[in-house]
C-alpha cells in the first residue's frame, strides 16, 4: 500500500490508564502522528467518547480490541464499531469466529487477525504442545485469515517478509512490537519478545507500525516521533 501518508504510517498506542490522558497524548502528538491505537485498558477508561474525540480531530483509531468469543459475540462486537468511523480493528479466533466477523463488517473499516501475539515465543509454543517455528505459525494463520475474507494481519516484523513472500492477494500488515534501537535507554525491560525497528519492519513490507513506550516515555515524545517517521520514510525509499 503505497498511498499511505507517512504521519498514519505510524499508529501511536494509546496505552495508558485513564482518557484525560490519552486526550492530551492525542493533542500533543496529533501534529506528528494522525493514527492512535485504542486497546483494551484506555477503551475500558474512556469507552466510546475516547474513540470519538480521536476521529473528532480527523486522526484515524485502531480499535484493538482483539475479539475472541463465541461466532455470534464476536459478529455482534464488530457490528457495534461500525458506528465510530474506525479504522482498523483486531480479532483472534478459528474460522467459525473469523468468518463471523467478516461477514459482519460493513463500510470502510478493515479486519485485522491476530497472528501471534510479540509477547509469545517458541518457549511458549512448546508449553502449549505446538511444534514448528512462531514464523510458520503466524504464516499459517496470515493464509488462513485472508482466505477467510479479512483485510490483514497484526504480524511482528519479524514475519513480515515471509509473509509478503507467501501470502497472495491482498493484505495489510499491522506491525507491533517496534522498539527503536536508539531508544533503548527508555525502554526498560517490557512484555515484548519478538521486536524489531520500524525501519526493519517497513523495509520488510509492514503498511504501519504500532509504537506506544518508546514515543511515550521519551524525554522529547514529538521529537521522537520525527525521528520514527524519517526511519519509515528511509525504508519506504528503500524497498
Amino acid at each position: 500500500m503505497n498511498d499511505i501518508s507517512l504521519d498514519e504510517r505510524l499508529i501511536f498506542a494509546l496505552d495508558v490508564a485513564d482518557a484525560g490522558e490519552g486526550k492530551r497524548l492525542v493533542d500533543l502528538l496529533q501534529g506528528e502522528i494522525r493514527f492512535f491505537k485504542v486497546g483494551l485498558q484506555l477503551f475500558l477508561a474512556g469507552w466510546w467518547p475516547m474513540i470519538d474525540y480521536i476521529t473528532g480531530r480527523g486522526c484515524k483509531v485502531m480499535a484493538d480490541l482483539k475479539f475472541f468469543d463465541i461466532p455470534e459475540t464476536v459478529a455482534l462486537a464488530v457490528e457495534q464499531l461500525q458506528n465510530h468511523d474506525i479504522a482498523l480493528a483486531t480479532i483472534h479466533g478459528n474460522d467459525p469466529i473469523i468468518r463471523a466477523a467478516v461477514a459482519r463488517k460493513k463500510g470502510d473499516m478493515k479486519l485485522l487477525a491476530v497472528t501471534v501475539l510479540t509477547s509469545f515465543d517458541e518457549s511458549d509454543m512448546r508449553q502449549l504442545g505446538l511444534q514448528g517455528t512462531i514464523a510458520d505459525l503466524v504464516l499459517l494463520r496470515a493464509k488462513k485469515a485472508i482466505e477467510l475474507g479479512c483485510d490483514g494481519v497484526v504480524s511482528s516484523g519479524l514475519e513480515v517478509k515471509s509473509l509478503r513472500e507467501k501470502v497472495s492477494g491482498p493484505c495489510i500488515v499491522v506491525t507491533p512490537g517496534i522498539r527503536p534501537g536508539f531508544n533503548a535507554d527508555v525502554i526498560g525491560q517490557d512484555d515484548q519478545k519478538r521486536v524489531a525497528t520500524a525501519k526493519e519492519a517497513i523495509g520488510n513490507g509492514a503498511d504501519y507500525v504500532v509504537i506506544g513506550r518508546p514515543i511515550r516515555d521519551a524525554k522529547d515524545p514529538l521529537a521522537m516521533a520525527r525521528s520514527i517517521k524519517k526511519e519509515i520514510a528511509e525504508a519506504l525509499a528503500a524497498r
